[in-house]
């Protein structure tokens, strides 16, 4: 399957690395600094294999016909970059967040069921084995009636992060902290929620970065259709360094603590009946940085969900869900009381001149 990455930043290497363990074939490679290409193919070894390398993506999608692009460019490009893959025929991952508006998502999720195409949302931590290990178990109901839930984000991102480039920390092209770096623990408290979110409200504060528009941390609570509470509490202000991304659950006969860099780690199991919490396997590449151990899986599902005809086990629905919440949290700040979902439509350039 011909293959193409558009964006060669930071995530760039877990997606090529991806797939090639895939079996895909990588025809090409796209950013604006061509420079950025070659290196990235110098550094996964990919230099010599015939991969060209492009600066517009419209280009390489016109030349190399790829059947499926992934999009790992900056975050305000997403939507419009994957909406060109869509209309070229290619199937589509797309890194996080699917888009910053909800209209964007919308659209994207028309077009590929339009066009009978994967629109695939990088929620890589989904796969990790914690997480589905949590995921059965609410499944199969060992864990009863959810009272409530709690996600937990504490990392540092310091003005060195910022500097790296010029679309961070921007409400038109990036999204503060809650979009960019919590929103894989924002869609994991939707996926192990009772029922869907129906009313959210939330505050933000810039506290640390000065040079920023977006927030650096957030906190919000959110009530779910079945009953269920949450809170979400998300910062990169941790000095000196990453704490914890930590996901926590609690029903009527157990309780559970995903913990670790990306909630990779089973800390606290307590399930009535079980005297020890499951066995997890090691996940292929290790995956205990904060980047998860999920890309592997998703591409290997991604692929296979294309040859097999059927929809991928994460789709675009899955990542404009993730994004109405936070921007529901975005929209509650903005207004200074509580919103009730599903949204009609909001962006983060709607949170433009919010901290002055």
């Amino acid at each position: 399957m011909r293959y193409a990455l558009i964006g060669c930043g930071r995530i760039a290497g877990r997606h090529l690395t991806a797939a090639r363990a895939a079996s895909l074939e990588v025809v090409a490679v796209c950013d604006p600094v061509l420079e950025r290409g070659r290196e990235l193919l110098r550094r996964t070894g990919l230099g010599e294999s015939g991969a060209r390398i492009y600066a517009d993506h419209r280009e390489l999608l016109d030349r190399e016909r790829p059947e499926l692009a992934a999009v790992a460019a900056e975050s305000g490009v997403h939507a419009r970059v994957a909406l060109d893959c869509l209309d070229a025929g290619a199937h589509v991952i797309v890194e996080k967040p699917i888009a910053l508006s909800l209209s964007d998502a919308d659209e994207m999720i028309r077009r590929a069921g339009e066009r009978g195409l994967c629109l695939v949302p990088c929620h890589q931590n989904r796969f990790n084995p914690a997480v589905m290990a949590l995921r059965r178990a609410l499944d199969a109901g060992r864990f009863g009636r959810l009272s409530h839930a709690a996600l937990t984000l504490r990392w540092n991102r310091d003005d060195a992060y910022y500097r790296q480039a010029d679309w961070r920390g921007r409400w038109v092209s990036d999204g503060g902290i809650l979009m960019n770096q919590c929103i894989h623990g924002i869609d994991l408290l939707r996926w192990m929620g009772e029922g869907e979110p129906e009313w959210v409200c939330g505050a933000l504060a810039r506290r640390m970065h000065p040079r920023i528009e977006t927030e650096d941390v957030g906190i919000a609570a959110v009530r779910f259709s079945g009953g269920m509470l949450a809170t979400i509490e998300g910062s990169g202000n941790l000095y000196p360094s990453n704490r914890e991304e930590t996901l926590s659950v609690f029903g009527e006969r157990g309780t559970a603590r995903l913990g670790g860099a990306a909630a990779n780690r089973i800390e606290v199991w307590r399930v009535e009946g079980e005297e020890t919490p499951p066995r997890i396997e090691p996940a292929p590449g290790g995956g205990q940085d904060i980047y998860g151990s999920g890309h592997l899986a998703l591409y290997a599902d991604a692929s296979a969900a294309i040859r097999e005809g059927r929809r991928p086990f994460i789709t675009g629905e899955d990542g404009r869900a993730a994004l109405e919440l936070v921007l529901a949290v975005y929209r509650s700040h903005r207004t200074g009381g509580p919103v009730t979902l599903p949204l009609a439509g909001f962006s983060s350039a709607e949170m433009e001149g919010i901290f002055p």
